[in-house]
């Protein structure tokens, strides 16, 4: 995004780096606010201000679900003169591809009462690809303004909109139609007003809408979600007109709730902490899609950003669930019913809670470790002491176990399943994985006796009181254990059986939160104590073992003891980095200590974790759920699977001869005339290593692998799709069309979608089917199919 500013004759940025020639405008301050950040700028006697509203108002899920942000330009005179002021803005296509080659329209949209343009890949590859490092490339992203404000716009070259204005000339124009990609220069959605004269006693403003319109989100097992927002059938222009009418009472009710919640947040932890939740917010609401369900009600699926791209891992639930919780039961419910009925479901046969529903966006079931074949590499302590923590949570602020009725012999396998295994976990993967495995983690075993004690809370709740002092004596006794086990003289370890180590235990928050009163006071002071004196100046690392630090969960443990001096004594070195940190990225829960650098993450919904401590305080979170307007039930049930036959097999069922090659072809070896003269022929599937679910018959050893193959079709079908296993990056052409490009990696086979100029192709008879794969790192396979999904 650009936007410029001329006052008088003279042209300043505001936004972005072009023209180069042209200074930017100074900016005097910055402010963020849970749903508004406020620029001010001021130069040749005019103050220019700036602010991004995005409505994520928690309270009505059909304004908070809606993908939209008004950017509002404010000028006044400062120093007692009339001044002529113009302001400019552009956005360019980036935004709505995945790479820069995609081809994409740009056009202008005819609304009533709005000047509005919209650009989006002639593609349209709806939920076709799946994966971290991604970026939607379907649906259309739109820049509308008023047409009271009489703006000028056009789908034009941001070269020249931008050096025009230089001049005082406004974007005109038509749209440049022509499909190009943001490599190619296509054409940015350009906006210019005209504020005239401003005087010195009122300021002039303008003010635009940026919004996305997805016709689907979310591949929820198999079945495709429709955005929240459009639940009712709504369109991208009711959407905009909607928007556009509710401007100025939005944009009163965001400046009256970041009010009340930055008031909340400084009685809670102060100004800095304030100042972090506040960054935090939006994030967290970003990191998330809310989609309608076939009974219209919401499911929230947070995406693993920056770290393996899992939908709706549990252990991402975890740490930003505090934020959810505070805000809305709705939203809370809304982010647990999917695992809670797939946890339900016969596809999940394990005794303890999933990590995870798939790939973002296809949450079709999960991938990590083992997925649904085994227990290898999955988080079962984690997960299982997550979700019964969680729900107890849920229960407690609404005074009520209704949401869990449905779900009773889930949770009494879950406590059964930490009761035996939870205390001493083996060795198993925990939430900080890129840590690696570790045994007899201790603060795991106290994630798992909270875990029964929410449990217990539970059982209490729903009039099962025998069970319920059963499982809190359990618990306490498994307290008791642990502060003998695990101390360490000034402090307690990192495992049962290291002496010397210790850890952060943020786990223990919900001990006070949910009124468990398993760990004495001493235990918490103690490690706060040593805590105090092993910080480094950005921070207190996570443990022993590295200098790095997770944002989240220190702001967790700041929390421990409910002193004040001890909260800020830990929350003033994470305010100080994220002040200081030499790395520009969105805000990062995962740094190092000692010099504030990037380690991995960014843009994750775990942020919204910081809200922790506003838990504490039972009248104030009581009194924002009470807000919850939405008051979302009866969900529908998972949806049931389509049916799958198999039309052309793949090498999980029936091995076939492919021609293969390592040496790149000539650009005509997609093509069904091609002979493969000096290709070897080879069973599929073809690979190395034997990552999961492949079924190697020809090793595959080298970078890329080109396979190709002649298959028949005898009769019609209802949808023929690719039945894929791809580790890692592939490209598939049938009879020479690009049928799919698919990016990163599966851990089984799987259905992925035949675009319609390929699908147009097939014919009764011979076909060809052509592949490239392109491996980088770790186990490698390819093999493919044909399915008929009905």
């Amino acid at each position: 995004m650009n936007s410029l500013v001329r006052i008088d004759d003279k042209t300043y940025r505001l936004m972005g780096t072009e023209p180069s020639n042209v200074p930017p405008l100074q900016q005097k301050s910055v402010e963020v606010l849970p749903t508004r950040t406020l620029y001010s700028f001021a130069g040749d006697g005019v103050q220019v201000n700036v602010t991004f509203t995005t409505p994520a108002l928690p309270d009505d899920l059909m304004i908070y679900s809606r993908p939209v942000t008004y950017v509002t330009w404010e000028a006044l005179s400062t120093d007692g003169k009339g001044h002529t002021v113009k302001v400019y803005f552009d956005a360019s296509p980036n935004i709505a591809v995945n790479d820069l080659n995609q081809p994409v329209q740009s056009e202008s949209v005819s609304i009533s009462g709005l000047a509005t343009l919209r650009c989006g890949t002639t593609e349209q590859p709806v939920l076709q690809k799946r994966g971290d490092d991604l970026r939607i490339d379907w649906g259309h992203f739109y820049v509308s303004a008023p047409k009271s404000q009489k703006p000028a716009f056009a789908a034009t070259s941001g070269a020249d909109a931008r050096q025009a204005f230089t001049t005082g000339v406004l974007p005109s124009g038509s749209a440049d139609a022509t499909p190009r990609s943001p490599k190619a220069n296509a054409p940015v959605l350009a906006f210019g007003f005209d504020l005239g004269t401003i005087g010195t006693k009122k300021s002039s403003t303008c003010w635009l809408i940026l919004a996305y319109d997805d016709n689907f989100s979310i591949q929820y097992f198999k079945k495709n979600l429709k955005p929240y927002w459009r639940r009712n059938g709504a369109e991208a222009a009711d959407l905009l007109k909607l928007s556009a009418s509710q401007y100025n009472s939005l944009v009163k009710r965001c400046t009256e709730f970041d009010a009340d919640v930055m008031a909340m947040l400084r009685k809670a932890g102060g100004e800095q902490y304030a100042q972090i939740c506040a960054l935090a917010y939006r994030q967290c609401c970003a990191a998330n899609k809310v989609a309608a369900d076939e009974n219209g009600q919401p499911l929230l699926f947070p995406k693993e950003n920056f770290s393996n791209g899992c939908i709706a891992t549990v252990d991402v639930i975890y740490p930003m669930a505090p934020q959810f919780l505070l805000f809305s039961p709705s939203l809370t419910k809304a982010m647990l019913v999917p695992i809670m009925d797939y946890a339900s479901s016969p596809r999940w046969r394990w005794p303890f809670a999933p990590h995870d529903l798939g790939t973002y966006p296809h949450a079709n079931g999960q991938v990590y470790g083992g997925g649904e074949r085994t227990e290898d590499d999955q988080m079962p302590v984690e997960e299982t002491g997550n979700m019964l923590i969680l729900l107890a949570a849920l229960a407690q602020v609404e005074g009520n176990v209704d949401f869990c009725a449905p779900y009773w012999p889930v949770l009494d396998k879950w406590a059964a399943y930490l009761k035996d295994k939870g205390f001493d976990p083996e060795n198993q993967l925990c939430t900080d994985d890129f840590a690696g495995h570790l045994a007899h983690n201790v603060n795991l075993s106290a994630k798992a006796i909270c875990g029964l004690g929410a449990y217990a809370k539970l059982c209490e709740q729903h009039g099962e009181k025998a069970k319920a002092q059963e499982c809190l004596k359990l618990a306490k006794e498994f307290a008791d254990r642990w502060v003998k086990e695990a101390d360490d003289g000034d402090h307690f370890r990192l495992a049962f059986d290291k002496s010397g180590t210790w850890s952060q235990k943020y786990n223990l928050v919900w001990d006070h939160i949910l009124g468990l009163n398993l760990f004495p006071e001493t235990v918490l002071k103690k490690e706060m104590a040593f805590y105090r004196k092993s910080q480094n100046r950005y921070g207190l690392p996570l443990d022993n073992r590295q200098p790095y630090t997770k944002l989240d969960w220190t702001v967790w443990t700041s929390t421990l003891t409910g002193s004040a001096e001890d909260m800020q004594a830990l929350i003033a070195p994470v305010y100080a980095f994220l002040n200081e940190t030499p790395n520009r990225v969105p805000m990062t829960d995962w740094f190092r200590t000692p010099d504030a650098k990037h380690v991995g993450f960014q843009a994750r919904s775990v942020v919204g974790g910081v809200f922790i401590k506003v838990l504490y305080d039972q009248p104030t979170w009581k009194q924002w759920v009470s807000k919850d307007k939405t008051k979302a039930a009866k969900w529908a049930p998972l949806p049931k699977p389509p049916k799958i036959t198999c039309v052309v097999p793949a090498a999980d069922t029936k091995p076939a001869t492919w021609f293969y090659t390592v040496n790149k072809p000539t650009e005509q070896w997609v093509n069904p005339e091609f002979t493969p003269t000096d290709w070897k022929e080879g069973q599929s599937g073809f690979g190395a290593q034997n990552p999961p679910g492949a079924h190697i018959s020809t090793p595959w050893t080298t970078g890329d692998i080109w396979i190709r193959r002649n298959f028949e079709l005898t009769s019609t079908h209802h949808d023929l799709q690719l039945w894929i296993h791809h580790d890692e990056d592939a490209e598939i052409y049938i009879n020479g069309v690009l049928a799919a490009k698919i990016s990163g990696y599966s851990t089984t086979y799987d259905l992925h979608p035949i675009n319609s100029r390929a699908k147009a192709t097939l014919k009764s008879g011979k076909n060809t089917i052509a592949i490239h794969c392109h491996q980088t790192t770790g186990g490698q396979y390819i093999d493919a199919g044909l399915a008929d999904v009905e």
